[in-house]
């Protein structure tokens, strides 16, 4: 007897799930990159003590169990101040510089800094690839494509350009904030959200919208406790801030004060400077192709311009400013948003597709504008030869840095200070200092350095007028002193 069954149905075939390798591929090739910049860029002192030289300090009172302080930070310290190092608490709240503490116990090279913060970007470039892979699943080419425009973006580049600075901690929980989000993980992304309070204060804005934009998804979903958290984020985040600000950090500060409320309402204004903060927003949208604005992620954008503009400090207008770093993952994370939508052309009526047509092209614009920049940008210096020649002055540098013994007081010029807080107790050359802090046995001072103006003059006159001070050692504009009694 024959059976005679019917065929099975096979199966419906789900789509493969992205592989990691695109995004983690790019991601450890703009860290290789971006790691041989920083650390060619520092050997060839064009690093400064504002801001590598104090966080180098700070990092380093860390590892030894001290809240951090700096030295270097005591040269524009408030009036009055006389201590030996400036409580950075008092100046920002940066909590999260603690966990570089037991990395540079491990590694006591200021150099250590720059490749985390290289690692802090590489970590937030491979998430936003792999966000981009995970709402464009259709699209191999979307995870690989968003994470090249995100390492080379202008504001990853100025960061990357500029020493070391906390904001590089922000960039990660802040990509996978968007992550979570956009993945409709909301719980997930206020936690992630929550971590920025530890990296600056004026983070905490950007904190309570993110919030905002949490609740009012989790209501539209009627996810209860999503909503509750978004609230909760929102709320606790303005009294954060509001604490940190009015308490925390003037309870560190020497004059009882949070130094940078003065930043708003000075000589400039909001109403200034408007050709240079128009560029700056269209840089931000040349980035997307103007897409950034097609998502809800794009208020997450509005906390960071708004204290910029507001700032009566002209540099922090401008599109180059390292605090442009902090906008790069919400601006990729709501591009990616904007092309999953549909923005850049409606799909037909009725029509469900997976990725909205025109979706390549939304996502090229970005790689195309990051390469056109890309020869103004700090990176674009390791092609060129005289990035890897060391000059006479670079070699009378190095000499005579390398003449300063371990563990005595020096002061030391801003490009030269960041070559010995490793090693050495180092405070700002400028002048009156020789005479304020007898115990300093060294000078070390780059002729051409002009921060703080008129300083390095101002210390080596001093030095010359002193008869305790003998030369050891001068060279192509960098002068080497000791004190000999």
């Amino acid at each position: 007897m024959f059976v005679i069954t019917a065929p099975e149905t096979p199966a419906p075939l789900r789509p493969a799930a992205p592989s990691r390798t695109g995004p983690a591929l790019v991601a450890a090739v703009l860290f290789v990159l971006h790691c041989a910049f920083a650390l060619r860029h520092h050997a060839r002192f064009r690093t400064t003590g504002y801001d590598l030289g104090i966080f180098g300090q700070a990092v380093r009172s860390w590892a030894e169990g001290r809240l951090p302080a700096s030295e270097i930070r005591t040269a524009t310290a408030p009036a009055g101040f006389e201590g030996e190092a400036l409580p950075l608490l008092g100046d920002h709240f940066h909590p999260v510089l603690a966990l570089l503490g037991p990395v540079y116990r491990l590694v006591p090279h200021v150099e250590m800094l720059l490749v985390a913060q290289a690692a802090l970007v590489a970590v937030a470039v491979y998430v936003t690839g792999r966000t981009a892979q995970r709402q464009l699943p259709r699209r191999p080419s979307a995870g690989p494509l968003v994470g090249v425009a995100c390492g080379l973006a202008w504001g990853t580049q100025a960061l990357i350009g500029f020493d070391f600075h906390e904001v590089a901690f922000a960039l990660p929980p802040l990509a996978l904030a968007c992550r979570a989000y956009l993945d409709g993980r909301l719980r997930a992304a206020a936690w992630w959200a929550a971590a920025l309070l530890l990296v600056k204060e004026d983070l905490g804005a950007t904190a309570a919208v993110f919030g905002l934009l949490i609740a009012h998804r989790a209501r539209g979903r009627r996810e209860r406790r999503a909503w509750r958290a978004g609230w909760l984020l929102a709320g606790g985040s303005v009294l954060a801030a509001a604490l940190v600000v009015k308490v925390v950090v003037p309870g560190f500060a020497p004059d009882g004060r949070y130094l940078y409320a003065e930043q708003v309402g000075g000589a400039y204004g909001f109403l200034d400077g408007w050709s240079v903060k128009v560029l700056t927003v269209l840089v931000l949208l040349a980035v997307t192709g103007g897409l950034v604005v097609r998502s809800p992620l794009a208020w997450l954008l509005l906390p960071t311009l708004a204290w910029r503009f507001t700032s009566s400090v002209p540099s922090h207008w401008e599109p180059g400013l390292h605090y442009s770093a902090v906008l790069v993952p919400v601006a990729f994370a709501a591009l990616v948003d904007a092309v999953r939508r549909g923005a850049r052309l409606p799909a037909p009526r009725g029509a469900r597709l997976p990725v909205p047509r025109g979706a390549g092209a939304a996502l090229l614009v970005p790689v195309g504008v990051a390469l056109l920049l890309l020869p103004l940008q700090p990176t674009a210096q390791l092609a060129t030869p005289g990035f890897w020649r060391e000059s006479p002055r670079e070699a009378a540098a190095r000499a005579a840095v390398g003449l300063v013994p371990d563990g005595v007081r020096v002061a030391a010029s801003n490009t030269l200070a960041p070559h010995l807080t490793d090693r050495a107790v180092v405070r700002l050359a400028a002048p009156g200092l020789l005479d304020r802090d007898p115990a300093v046995e060294w000078l070390v001072a780059d002729r051409l350095d002009g921060f703080p103006a008129g300083a390095v003059d101002g210390a080596l006159r001093e030095a010359a007028a002193d008869p305790g001070w003998r030369v050891v050692r001068e060279e192509a504009g960098i002068v080497l002193l000791r004190r000999t009694r």
